[in-house]
């Protein structure tokens, strides 16, 4: 891996010539002082879009179906929630909150230790 990081380093080297340098940034803010300087208003140029933006959801569900398969998804999240709730039996397996009604109840049903 070294000799192949040398090998593209020296084809990548050469010697750097600042007179054939020319620094688009510079040039760019000197135009906008020189601009500012004479009173014009400057308008901030339009940042460039894009043509074929595509939204990835919209491609998805077409593809896997449609709205058809949207309208599942939103069904299957509100049925998801439902399913949430603890059942009866699950109590014992929360954890302990303080303040909490299974916090009050895991310390009433906790047998009292004996000193020897």
């Amino acid at each position: 891996m070294l000799e192949l990081a040398r090998h593209i380093v020296e084809q990548k080297s050469g010697s750097f010539e600042p007179d054939k340098f020319e620094d688009q940034y510079e040039a760019a803010l000197v135009d906008l002082i020189n601009q500012k300087r004479t009173g014009k208003s400057i308008v901030p140029k339009e940042s460039p879009r894009g043509e074929n933006v595509v939204d990835l959801m919209d491609a998805l569900r077409k593809s896997i179906g449609g709205a058809k398969s949207a309208d599942r998804t939103a069904a299957s999240k509100k049925t998801a929630k439902k399913a949430k709730k603890a059942s009866a039996g699950q109590k014992e397996m929360l954890m302990p909150i303080a303040g909490k009604k299974y916090a009050r109840e895991a310390v009433a049903k906790k047998p009292q230790r004996k000193s020897a």
